[in-house]
């Protein structure tokens, strides 16, 4: 039986890299609910981001690296963590995301 592709897993290699980001609900309804963080490891389709709430499954959810254009997706995961802190797992809707850290190391995760 061949497995779907929703279970052949992620499309494109996570790069394991540290992006300070604001993450608020998309689309965000002001700077209240805005929370700097940062990130665990990106692509270009797909975040795990570090919060200090817990965010439900399917909750749109805005990211956006400093001097970067914002990316919208959902949540696909939300795990608490040891340290009170929650590894949120976000697919990027629609485009992905284009930051400059994405480009700079390529699908290899090399330097380009």
């Amino acid at each position: 039986m061949a497995l779907g592709s929703k279970l052949a897993g992620r499309m494109e290699r996570r790069l394991p890299i540290i992006v300070v980001v604001h993450i608020a609900h998309c689309p965000p309804v002001g700077t209240e609910g805005e929370e700097e963080t940062y990130t665990d490891n990106i692509s270009s389709c797909g975040a795990r981001i570090f919060s200090k709430h817990a965010w439900q499954l399917g909750d749109s959810l805005q990211v956006t690296p400093l001097n970067e254009d914002s990316a919208c997706g959902y949540v696909i995961y939300c795990h608490r963590l040891p340290d009170n802190r929650y590894g949120v797992g976000v697919k990027f809707q629609d485009q992905p995301a284009t930051w400059s850290i994405i480009q700079r190391y390529g699908r290899n995760g090399h330097a380009v």
